[in-house]
C-alpha cells in the first residue's frame, strides 16, 4: 500500500470522473492507497461539475455513515472530503451575509411568536417605535437594543454585528 500526498487541487482534480487522474481516487476508494491531504487548503477553483460530483457523491455516502463509523473508515473521509469541497464552493458562490438589525428582530419576533405589539409593550417603547425598527427605517439605541436582546433572547455579539 503507498501513501499518496496531495494537495487539495490536485485532490479536486482526481475526483471527477472526467480526470485522466481519476484512477488515483480510484485506488484510494478501493484502499490501495492511503490519502493524505496537504494542510495548504486552496479550494477556491472547484468546478460545478466537481460540486456537482461532490453533492452526488455525498448523497451516496449518507446511507453507509453513520455515528458508529470509524473516523478511519474509507467511506467516512470520502464523506468528509466531498463535504469539504461542497462547503468551500458554497461560500465562495453563495456567501451568506450578516443579517440586519431589522431582520434579527424579525427572525426573533417569529421564533417566539410574538407580535410587535407585545414587544413594544415588553420594553416600554411604542408599536410604531418596534415597527420603524423592523422595516429599517431606524435603529435601536444601545440602552433598547439591551432590552431586545434580552427579550428576545439575541446574543449581544449577534446585535453588535450587524
Amino acid at each position: 500500500m503507498s501513501r499518496l500526498v496531495l494537495d487539495t487541487n490536485c485532490l479536486i482534480q482526481i475526483v471527477s470522473p472526467r480526470s485522466k487522474y481519476h484512477f488515483l481516487w480510484d485506488s484510494f476508494v478501493r484502499g490501495e492507497n492511503t490519502l493524505c491531504v496537504s494542510n495548504e487548503i486552496i479550494m477556491d477553483r472547484i468546478t460545478k461539475e466537481q460540486y456537482e460530483f461532490a453533492l452526488n457523491r455525498i448523497e451516496d455516502l449518507l446511507p453507509l455513515v453513520t455515528d458508529d463509523t470509524p473516523a478511519n473508515d474509507k467511506n467516512a473521509i470520502e464523506l468528509t472530503l466531498m463535504s469539504d469541497i461542497v462547503e468551500s464552493y458554497e461560500k465562495k458562490r453563495f456567501p451568506i451575509g450578516k443579517p440586519s438589525v431589522s431582520e434579527l428582530i424579525e427572525l426573533s419576533l417569529n421564533e417566539k411568536k410574538m407580535t410587535q405589539k407585545q414587544l413594544a409593550s415588553e420594553i416600554g417603547v411604542s408599536p410604531s417605535r418596534i415597527n420603524d425598527y423592523v422595516t429599517g427605517r431606524s435603529e435601536p439605541t444601545l440602552k433598547i437594543a439591551r432590552l431586545l436582546c434580552k427579550v428576545l433572547n439575541i446574543t449581544p455579539a449577534a446585535m453588535l454585528q450587524c
